[in-house]
């Protein structure tokens, strides 16, 4: 079992200690830039939206994009899906079609 640490995050201008186990790190501050980023283009854009509108407003948003992004994949996904079903079928008819070679 892992031990947490306190990993030190900037949004904004604000810190934020975070514990989390080692091998988490990573992940949890490229997410940490990823969000200050996404708060930073919000905020070009708004009228001074106070720290939590702001924080609420790029949730909408990211969750927004992920949902857009997982529908787009699974439409992807069925569409593969449909794609292989219609080949093996393509494939079973050719090898029925074709007299058995001995």
């Amino acid at each position: 079992m892992s031990s947490s640490e306190p990993v030190a995050l900037r949004l904004i201008d604000r810190e934020f200690l975070i514990a989390c186990a080692p091998e988490e790190r990573e992940g949890l501050i490229e997410a940490a830039s990823f969000l200050d980023r996404k708060m930073r283009e919000l905020r070009a854009n708004a009228k001074a939206p106070g720290f939590e509108r702001l924080a609420v407003l790029t949730a909408v948003s990211i969750t927004h994009e992920l949902l857009t992004l997982r529908k787009q994949r699974d439409g992807q996904e069925q569409r593969l899906s449909a794609g292989l079903v219609a080949l093996r079928h393509k494939l079973d008819a050719a090898l029925e079609s074709e007299p058995a070679k001995r």
